[in-house]
């Protein structure tokens, strides 16, 4: 079991920036994996990004990559999703999650069903 806490979340214009942290606890494994995913109103919840805990290897959804940056800090056992260039399409609530012991890697790291221990979200508002 691994409990995550998310932070970060906020209002910013389009085109700007914002940086979430995920605060990881309990039995974490280097083959764990940790996630971000989202969902918007109206939406089903999709997945954004991940991250191997050992490897520090990532996997991202086409409609972030090369502006949203996960990465983690195994001292802090924090993991961080940088997004930049936001649009108001990435106006969601954003859930960090966890796999606690699978290495989650390229399609199936998308997969919501994978993931097991959740947080409770953060909003993320991008106005245009």
């Amino acid at each position: 079991q691994v409990q995550v806490v998310e932070s970060g979340g906020g209002l910013v214009q389009a085109g700007g920036s914002l940086r979430l942290s995920c605060a990881a606890s309990g039995r974490i494994f280097s083959t764990s994996t940790i996630g971000w995913l989202r969902q918007a109103p109206g939406k089903e919840r999709e997945f954004a990004a991940s991250v191997i805990w050992g490897t520090g290897s990532t996997y991202y959804a086409g409609s972030v990559q090369g502006r949203f940056t996960i990465s983690r800090d195994t001292t802090k056992n924090t993991v961080y999703l940088q997004m930049n260039s936001l649009k108001p399409e990435d106006t969601a609530v954003y859930y960090c999650a966890a796999a606690p012991r699978r290495p989650l890697l390229g399609p199936r790291a998308g997969r919501i069903s994978e993931y097991d221990n959740w947080g409770q979200g953060t909003q993320v508002t991008v106005s245009s």
